[in-house]
């Protein structure tokens, strides 16, 4: 039993950053890997960022250089840096985890939060 939500979300001008958390609580133990995905209106949900449980990241060629994705095993939670934001960045950012016993091939996140706005302005 996992929850996770996020935070950080907003309105920012293009070029400017923004910083996004997810606080898990429950079974935290029990996190693998961790994401942030987005979806934008009228656009498929896609994956922007990922990391493992021991902080090996892979990021969306749209956001790599920009964004930094990290985590806090101690305090379970997990951070989205974003800067030189654009306005192509406006979305709704959802934190997921996978189960620790999940396979690392298995594209399934079991877990996932409730979305933070993020608007970018041009």
């Amino acid at each position: 039993q996992v929850r996770l939500v996020e935070s950080g979300g907003g309105l920012v001008q293009a070029g400017g950053s923004l910083t996004l958390s997810c606080a898990a609580s429950g079974t935290t133990l029990g996190l693998g890997a961790m994401a942030w995905h987005r979806q934008g209106l009228g656009n498929e949900r896609e994956l922007v960022a990922r990391i493992s449980r021991s902080s090996i990241t892979n990021y969306a060629d749209s956001v790599k250089g920009r964004f930094t994705i990290s985590r806090d095993n101690a305090k379970s939670t997990l951070t989205l840096q974003m800067n030189n934001l654009k306005p192509e960045d406006t979305a709704v950012y959802y934190c997921s985890a996978k189960m620790v016993l999940r396979p690392s091939g298995d594209p399934t996140y079991d877990y996932w939060g409730q979305g933070t706005q993020v608007t970018v302005s041009s």
